[in-house]
């Protein structure tokens, strides 16, 4: 399970396995022995794999089927510090509304072209 999981993360990321090994720094032929399911990482290595990918371990696992125990806790909105950012948004007028939503609009554009260019 865990080297599927770990080869389906990576080929998704459109990631060279030399990519992922130099970042979380280990030979490109031992994180390739990961993903082929001949070689399993150690407690150290696999902390590093998870944070690379944004994922809990459990997921790599294969102990849990989706890439975070608590999805919600993964959400901005859900974040303490959004939320104080948010909390006066009644008191604004809709003319302030509106700019920071095009702020919001504008960043999210940036974060897609972003992406986009990383493919």
């Amino acid at each position: 399970m865990f080297h599927e999981r770990l080869k389906n993360l990576r080929e998704e990321r459109k990631i060279r396995q030399m990519d992922v090994a130099s970042k979380i720094g280990i030979a490109r032929t031992t994180y390739a022995s990961y993903e082929q399911g001949f070689r399993e990482p150690d407690q150290s290595t696999l902390l590093k794999i998870a944070d690379f990918f944004k994922v809990d371990i459990d997921y790599l696992l294969g102990r849990a089927d989706t890439p975070f125990s608590n999805p919600s806790s993964h959400d901005p909105l859900n974040d303490p510090e959004m939320q104080l950012f948010f909390k006066d948004w009644d008191k604004l007028s809709p003319e302030r509304q509106e700019e920071v939503k095009a702020f919001m609009r504008a960043q999210l554009r940036i974060q897609e072209e972003i992406n986009n260019h990383k493919k």
